[in-house]
């Protein structure tokens, strides 16, 4: 890579896609600014030339701006992707991360910062807003506190799959279906669970979970 930057610009409104483009292109770091107006263009651009970015809209007509980053990430995996939205959404960072996004930025973000969140990106750092990275934060903190609820309670992975059937309301019989073992094996689980969370019931089990956080 040059140290010059080849951009894919996938956006479908026309105005805010000018508006960026002119930006971009006033800058001294960007050689090339390629547009498309949705995923599956922008997927065909990157195949027929090399570009060191794409920055992507998550509203688009045909894919959307998921579908089309989990695209890039399965055929272009060495292509990072940056999302530029006005489209806050709960819990929409972690979405990101899986579908393989390595930044995140709200449309009207300064062209400055705009201009450095897209060179970090592109030798391979990331990039997310503050309210990205709170989510960020707040989701590798509750993982933390799960597994150590987990640990202090000592419940296996299958036990603490039993007891979230449990909280949705299986029997016993329909929990030993979904997860391929006997019926009797399922109660020695149950049982195995109401000693270690110290409650007397299925229901009292499943209200501790929930408590616990333990199960969604």
């Amino acid at each position: 890579m040059s140290n010059l930057l080849k951009i894919l610009l996938v956006e479908d409104d026309e105005l805010f896609r000018l508006g960026l483009l002119t930006c971009l292109q006033q800058e001294s770091s960007v050689e090339l600014v390629v547009e498309a107006a949705d995923g599956e263009t922008g997927f065909d651009l990157a195949r027929q030339q090399a570009f060191d970015i794409v920055i992507l809209d998550l509203v688009l007509p045909g894919w959307d701006g998921i579908e089309t980053c989990r695209q890039f990430q399965q055929f272009y995996p060495n292509l990072p992707v940056l999302i530029l939205t006005s489209h806050p959404e709960k819990n929409l960072v972690l979405t990101l991360i899986e579908a393989g996004a390595k930044g995140y930025c709200q449309k009207g973000i300064d062209a400055e910062k705009l201009v450095l969140a897209i060179r970090s990106i592109s030798t391979g750092a990331t990039w997310w807003d503050p309210n990205a990275s709170y989510q960020i934060y707040a989701a590798i903190n509750q993982v933390e506190q799960l597994s150590s609820v987990v640990d202090e309670l000592q419940l296996t992975k299958r036990e603490l799959e039993v007891l979230t059937l449990i909280a949705q309301g299986r029997t016993n019989q329909q929990i030993a279906q979904m997860l391929f073992i006997t019926a009797g094996t399922v109660r020695v689980h149950v049982h195995a669970i109401l000693k270690k969370l110290n409650v007397r019931d299925r229901t009292q089990a499943a209200i501790f979970a929930l408590q616990q956080n333990l199960i969604a």
